[in-house]
């Protein structure tokens, strides 16, 4: 692919901007979010989890996929080195083969059944906070160095995102 087509465009940010500011729920700026992260940097797969460092506890807030990953329940943080550089280190995760994503999680027969062999999972920090990721995933070797260099431009987008679903899920109904 060539580089001016992995780079997040003007165009693709006002489209995301436009979208963002006409999302009257949680959802629709989740979706607004999906929608850059599928047109800059490609995404089969696309979610967003949450993190409760209180409760220590993750959970799924947006998923493109909502059979095979659905938006229920939590489960427990794990302390390992992929949190030491997501969490801590406040760094993305980028693994390019489905060896490599086995060995960080245990879902990786499920990402591979649905033709997803590389991921790229992006730190939401809110407050110096990590509040949460944003989870791209697509075919081996899929995240070479230009896309990740292009996710790491949606940050921002991933900020605005998160305080954009927070507003709305906190709205008086």
């Amino acid at each position: 692919m060539p580089q001016s087509q992995s780079l997040v465009t003007e165009a693709q940010l006002a489209t995301f901007d436009a979208e963002l500011g006409a999302a009257t729920t949680p959802e629709a700026c989740w979706t607004a979010l999906r929608r850059l992260a599928q047109a800059s940097i490609g995404a089969r797969l696309f979610t967003v989890m949450e993190i409760d460092n209180v409760r220590e506890v993750a959970g799924r807030v947006y998923t493109s996929d909502p059979v095979a990953y659905p938006v229920s329940g939590t489960k427990p943080l794990r302390y390992d080195a992929w949190f030491d550089q997501v969490h801590r280190q406040k760094r993305p995760f980028v693994a390019n083969t489905i060896a490599d994503i086995a060995r960080v999680f245990p879902d990786h027969e499920l990402i591979w059944s649905l033709g997803c062999g590389s991921v790229v999972n992006m730190p939401i920090e809110i407050g110096g906070k990590v509040v949460g990721t944003m989870n791209a995933l697509d075919a081996e070797h899929h995240y070479d160095e230009a896309r990740v260099a292009a996710a790491a431009r949606l940050r921002l987008p991933a900020k605005a995102a998160w305080l954009c679903a927070r507003h709305w899920a906190n709205a008086p109904a």
